[in-house]
């Protein structure tokens, strides 16, 4: 009797070694999301003149996509639906409306690792409703963009994290230095959010107060139960501001411009006074272009020296190797290139190709993979690697087969959209872009008053990444415009871009022809 005690007692002190090894064996998932953050404004990545150093050393060590994408947006503001498209894995035309609202059915990705036995964390800029904000993560930090809204990284209104979703502008805060030079908080004053621009020597930029919450929750996490945290910073998002050590890398008159670089746009794309196209004046010059990359390569490089203090404390605190760190960018930006400056279009660099790397516990050398992917397919491939189950409510797909070199494609082709304006489709070496714009129609008179009009663009993008060189109306590219016309075309019904939209009642296959 005694000898089965003894055994009984070893196999139970056994079984709970395993579960704990086991519990202790799932990893921590640091997903870094980007603002306005272009595949190029990764040196590693595009090897443009930007200094990204610690994006670099991840991208060296882990994995490296070449060829992902955001699919799409149907408003100006493409922060939005990009950030609806990777918490829910799902397509642009899936989302409920514009991404706004996340509704129940729908498990967004910090659900997903929360059922999975994760905590979940929130860090920086949200998008969407509060509800699905509540539901997604069990505890946060600062959140940015809940009721007030200004364009100064150095005094952008922020709200401590919340567990019961109120987010008002009565408890919205402001980071600044006091006369000491301490970082404290304070409320919003009335007037203040029409203020003038702040700087460096008034507090702390967005990229230093979100990089500050992390690094604290990494250094005080009791390691009880592994984390998911969504870190999402607020740079290199326009006003393009950093301190001054950052912008006197980038000196404007020796800023290299890239290969599409235009003065102006050579047509009318649909949308060319929206908010971000008023960052700069008409046209853009040389030196216009130069003065905002220079701007926007600085801002990067200081995200960039904040993201390095996190991996750092990750390191120092032994969770390093057991982190699977994610970075991507949530849209491509223009900054000169094609003559515009900002991301709503259908160009690579200017508006959906971004950086995506898989580094930390995932080790990769820094192989490219070639494999086209979109944005939502981020979140099923999170989770596989996790080996956390992919809820049904996720459309993307895994580039896990990729990854284990099962498959070198998930998909053939990529399709994108901007509003009703423009619709894109690459396949193999081409990518066609076809513009439409409606005719304006004077409401009273029901006279038409500006006439509309269609721009077709074909590109070779394996001889001409930077899209400079228009093939459309070469006869030798007739038969490969018309294929991919006719299968944008049917790639339109297969992925339901013909539904019905309240934000813009004009449909971009209203006004298309052959």
């Amino acid at each position: 009797m005694k000898s089965i005690k003894i055994i009984l007692c070893i196999l139970f002190v056994t079984l709970q070694i395993q579960a704990q090894k086991k519990k202790q064996s799932k990893p921590n998932v640091l997903l870094i999301y980007t603002d306005d953050h272009r595949y190029t404004g990764v040196h590693a990545l595009g090897g443009q003149d930007v200094k990204t150093p610690n994006i670099d050393k991840l991208a060296n060590e882990g994995l490296i996509f070449t060829n992902t994408y955001l699919m799409g947006s149907y408003n100006g503001g493409t922060c939005m639906p990009s950030r609806a498209q990777l918490l829910t894995g799902r397509r642009l035309f899936d989302l409920k409306g514009i991404g706004r609202v996340i509704p129940t059915e729908q498990v967004a990705i910090g659900e997903a690792f929360l059922n999975a036995g994760y905590n979940s964390h929130v860090i920086g800029k949200w998008h969407q409703d509060n509800k699905s904000l509540g539901r997604m993560f069990n505890s946060g930090a600062t959140i940015m963009s809940r009721g007030i809204y200004l364009t100064d990284h150095y005094r952008m209104p922020l709200w401590d994290w919340r567990a019961d979703g109120k987010y008002t502008k009565e408890n919205a805060i402001i980071y600044i230095y006091d006369k000491k030079g301490n970082i404290v908080k304070r409320g919003v004053k009335k007037g203040e959010i029409k203020g003038p621009i702040n700087t460096e020597k008034d507090g702390p930029h967005t990229s230093e107060i979100y990089a500050n919450n992390a690094i604290d929750y990494i250094e005080k996490n009791k390691k009880e139960k592994p984390f998911f945290m969504y870190l999402a910073f607020h740079a290199p998002h326009d006003p393009r501001q950093a301190p001054k050590k950052y912008k006197d890398m980038y000196p404007e008159e020796k800023m290299k411009l890239t290969p599409s670089y235009m003065e102006q746009h050579p047509f009318d794309n649909g949308h060319m006074t929206t908010r971000d196209e008023s960052l700069a004046a008409w046209p853009r010059t040389p030196a216009i272009a130069r003065k905002e990359l220079s701007d926007y390569y600085a801002i990067i490089t200081h995200l960039d020296a904040q993201i390095g203090r996190v991996i750092t404390s990750l390191k120092k605190s032994g969770q390093y190797e057991n982190t699977i760190i994610v970075l991507s960018g949530d849209s491509g930006l223009a900054v000169g290139n094609h003559g515009l400056m900002g991301k709503q279009n259908v160009y690579d660099e200017d508006g959906i190709h971004v950086p995506f790397i898989i580094s930390g516990k995932i080790k990769g050398k820094g192989r490219r993979i070639d494999a086209f992917s979109y944005i939502h397919d981020i979140y099923p491939t999170i989770c596989d690697v996790a080996n956390v189950k992919i809820p049904e409510s996720v459309t993307g797909k895994s580039l896990k087969p990729v990854i284990d070199g099962k498959k070198e494609q998930v998909r053939d082709y990529t399709y994108h959209a901007y509003r009703q304006h423009q619709r894109a489709y690459r396949k193999g070496e081409y990518k066609l872009i076809e513009f439409v714009r409606a005719p304006d129609i004077d409401k009273h008179s029901k006279v038409e008053f500006i006439s509309g009009s269609r721009t077709t663009l074909l590109f070779n993008f394996k001889k001409d990444p930077w899209e400079t060189t228009n093939l459309a109306f070469l006869p030798e590219y007739k038969e490969t415009l018309d294929n991919m016309r006719k299968e944008m075309r049917e790639k339109s019904i297969e992925l339901n871009d013909y539904k019905e939209r309240n934000e813009y009642p004009v449909d971009f296959w209203d006004y298309y022809t052959d």
